[in-house]
């Protein structure tokens, strides 16, 4: 094998009218969603298990009342991501993400790195948001006198676990429903996401009367060292906003749309995970928080309000199934992506001849993650996910810096302010949590990454589909 042929072909880069001749050559998905769906799935993506669940992790074992700053310093990276991710969105507005956008501006070798990056990202945090839904729903059916036998809730190992059963259906009922259409499955959503916010609106209207600031003393309990780890664990819960770049090929107008939906959606979250994070550890004292895998219920229960606890966990239900919609249809996109640029085999990118949507792979992942979810418990799961996202976000941001050097006369209906400031703070913030997540987080991270780069070499380089195929053929 030539070497210097094989390092023009993993360096090798998409322009941007081969990324949008792949769509109208290739298998091509149809444009139906409208800005304020795309907003509604970005909102549907990002408020869930966040708020519901992993609240109660970073505040008990991590950032303690200042569990407020965590979701400060998380939300501020996740800004300045989003600023990088828009620029890109508007100008590559096709399926693929962060994906496609390294694609077009670091290379070959970068894209599937990033890409077999987001697969692991989409998967973990799928089968993550699964459990978190399990867990609210064996609740609330326990409040009903319904009670289910903790063989079939909880994993091998964890509360006498077999499987967690409730997880896995809803993962493949929700996989089912995607493959109908991106259409239906946007207005099911949106539906969902009113009746979550609803209950959000309730959450504080209820629980501000009963804050006590005995709760907010000591504010740092494990210092600032805890409340960068915890804006490292909180950092799960923005990770939504990807998803709805995720989406670009299924946008109307998408150069306008796009930028709309993914500062739009990150903005009205922000503030509502500052909200809920200061009135949760108001009510309740932080320490007690790490105790349920229900913790904003919890707080209502725990200061007398059983019935807004009830309705809590209704609402917390219906925010994480429209957190595992928006997961699995990102994920669907990014093999689809992936498969039509040659990267990965055929079988991912090919779409039903009825419904127009990618059903094989939706398939194909909704039992993959459905058996994560139901044999592995959630902190292992989690972990994974936020150092796979801020990858993908320290790739993305060197993009643009790269993209604006190399080529600074393209068509940018979106720019990114300050660049390159505003990308480098992503890099540099984003590298900072990076490091704050545990030492066995990272190995894990670096196995993958490494039996991705097999594949690529064994596969995924000789059937990449390249404009130059003859200058690269080994």
């Amino acid at each position: 094998m030539d070497v210097s042929v094989l390092f023009r072909q993993i360096i090798r880069k998409k322009s941007i009218q081969e990324l949008m001749d792949g769509t109208r050559n290739g298998p091509s998905l149809r444009r139906v969603l409208g800005p304020a769906e795309l907003t509604l799935l970005g909102i549907g993506a990002i408020i869930g298990t966040g708020i519901f669940v992993i609240t109660g992790i970073a505040a008990a074992q991590y950032s303690g009342p200042a569990l407020i700053l965590s979701f400060v310093i998380s939300g501020a990276v996740c800004a300045f991501a989003a600023l990088a991710y828009a620029e890109f969105a508007s100008m590559v507005p096709i399926a693929g993400s962060a994906y496609t956008y390294s694609y077009a501006s670091l290379g070959e070798i970068w894209a599937w790195i990033i890409g077999w990056d987001l697969i692991l990202e989409y998967a973990v945090s799928v089968a993550a948001v699964a459990i978190g839904w399990s867990g609210y729903m064996v609740g609330l059916l326990q409040s009903g006198g319904i009670l289910l036998p903790d063989m079939f809730t909880n994993p091998p190992g964890t509360g006498g676990g077999f499987i967690n059963l409730p997880a896995i259906l809803v993962i493949l009922g929700i996989s089912l429903l995607l493959i109908v259409g991106v259409q239906q499955s946007a207005r099911v959503n949106t539906v969902i996401v009113l009746v979550k916010l609803a209950v959000i609106v309730l959450f504080l209207f209820l629980g501000f009367s009963h804050i006590s600031g005995a709760n907010w003393i000591p504010f740092m309990p494990y210092g600032w060292t805890g409340v960068v780890t915890g804006a490292a664990i909180v950092f799960f819960a923005y990770i939504g906003f990807d998803a709805v770049s995720t989406a670009a090929e299924e946008v109307r107008d998408p150069q306008v749309n796009l930028p709309k939906g993914i500062v739009g959606s990150l903005i009205v979250c922000t503030l509502l995970y500052i909200l809920v994070s200061a009135v949760l550890t108001g009510m309740v004292p932080y320490t007690l928080l790490g105790t349920t895998t229900a913790p904003v219920a919890f707080a209502l229960i725990y200061n007398g309000i059983a019935w807004g606890g009830a309705l809590v966990s209704v609402g917390a239900i219906c925010g994480i199934t429209s957190v595992l919609l928006v997961l699995l249809f990102g994920q669907s996109r990014i093999f689809f992506a992936m498969a039509r640029d040659g990267l990965l085999p055929p079988f991912f990118g090919s779409v039903h001849p009825v419904y127009h949507t990618p059903a094989k792979v939706t398939l194909l992942i909704g039992g993959v993650t459905a058996l994560i979810a139901g044999f592995l418990p959630l902190q292992s799961v989690a972990e994974l996910v936020n150092i796979g996202t801020l990858a993908a976000f320290i790739i993305v941001s060197a993009g643009v810096i790269v993209l604006r050097r190399s080529q600074p006369g393209i068509a940018r209906p979106f720019r990114c302010p300050f660049v390159p400031l505003v990308p480098l703070l992503c890099i540099g913030s984003c590298s900072i949590l990076i490091l704050s997540l545990p030492t066995l987080t990272h190995l894990r991270f670096v196995i993958w990454l490494v039996i991705g780069l097999v594949i690529y070499l064994i596969y995924g380089r000789k059937s990449c589909r390249r404009v130059d195929d003859a200058s690269c053929r080994v």
